[in-house]
């Protein structure tokens, strides 16, 4: 009974050993169908794939305007808390209180890159960009500020 079992155990890896090797020599002799890219040498002609989620960003245009109003929708969609909306309320020609956003505030560090903010945006302000090179020395520079200095909330979007 021993020496079943034992022959049994030598055969079975034998069989798992040339199922490797039969793998491994396909990817051996068929090396143009492999996906792997070799990074970082081709930095210059790497293609990203189109549904990549890098870290957020919000868009602005050549006049220094967004299309974000504040409305928290992201920030309450983002499971991780990576999102904080600081608002300000500016008043209008009419005189009226407006909400507007003073600084919009994502840690990188906390982001699992799941992009509900970015399905949960009513105005689409925000969007996944395809960087994925995140690697500083301090913690701190990966909170960003995603609305540039001086932007305005782009006229049209309410």
């Amino acid at each position: 009974m021993f020496i079943k079992e034992y022959f049994k155990d030598i055969y079975s890896a034998i069989r798992s050993l040339l199922v490797g090797m039969r793998r491994t020599g396909y990817y051996f002799t068929h090396h143009k169908e492999i996906i792997t890219q070799q990074y970082p040498d081709n930095r210059l002609e790497l293609n990203l794939p189109e549904r990549f989620r890098g870290e957020v960003v919000m868009t602005h245009d050549e006049a220094n305007e967004h299309a974000c109003t504040g409305c928290s929708a992201c920030e309450l969609a983002c499971p991780n808390g990576t999102i904080k909306i600081i608002n300000k309320f500016d008043i209008s020609p009419e005189g009226k209180k407006k909400k507007a956003i003073d600084t919009f505030v994502y840690h990188l560090e906390l982001c699992t890159m799941c992009g509900l903010c970015v399905e949960a945006c009513p105005t689409d302000a925000i969007k996944m960009a395809n960087t994925f090179e995140h690697s500083v020395y301090t913690r701190g520079q990966l909170t960003k500020q995603l609305n540039k200095p001086d932007s305005k909330l782009r006229a049209g979007v309410e």
